[in-house]
């Protein structure tokens, strides 16, 4: 049974740093392309970033663009979301999901398994 497991996720203040982490048990992480994901309240649950398996491919939602890096450690089967310059607009449950191939996504349809998600909190 693959589990993911995110962490990392707290309250800080506008224009602070802060990194998730992502924790992928019971399964290989190896050859799967991963994703980040977060919903705030009242809305619905949106992309954030992906990364394919092997890192050379990443995308990003344009709110992130510049400030957020996702990257992967094939070897601790742990993906990461460094974000930079938080703002207010960011604060969600953040999830990180697996896709169901290789490849980089910013479909939720094509990920097959998801973390119970990690709060972050910007306050202005």
């Amino acid at each position: 049974q693959v589990r993911l497991t995110e962490s990392g996720g707290r309250l800080v203040q506008a224009g602070d740093s802060l990194r998730l982490s992502c924790a992928v048990l019971g399964g290989p992480l190896t050859n799967y392309g991963m994703g980040w994901f977060r919903q705030a309240p009242g809305k619905e649950r949106e992309f954030v970033a992906s990364i394919s398996w092997n890192g050379g491919s990443t995308e990003y939602a344009d709110s992130v663009k510049g400030r957020f890096t996702i990257s992967k450690d094939n070897a601790k089967a742990t993906v990461y979301l460094q974000m930079n310059n938080l703002r207010p607009e960011d604060t969600a449950v953040y999830y990180c999901a697996r896709h169901m191939h290789y490849t980089s996504s910013p479909y939720p349809i094509e990920y097959d398994y998801w973390g119970q998600g990690t709060q972050v909190t910007v306050s202005s």
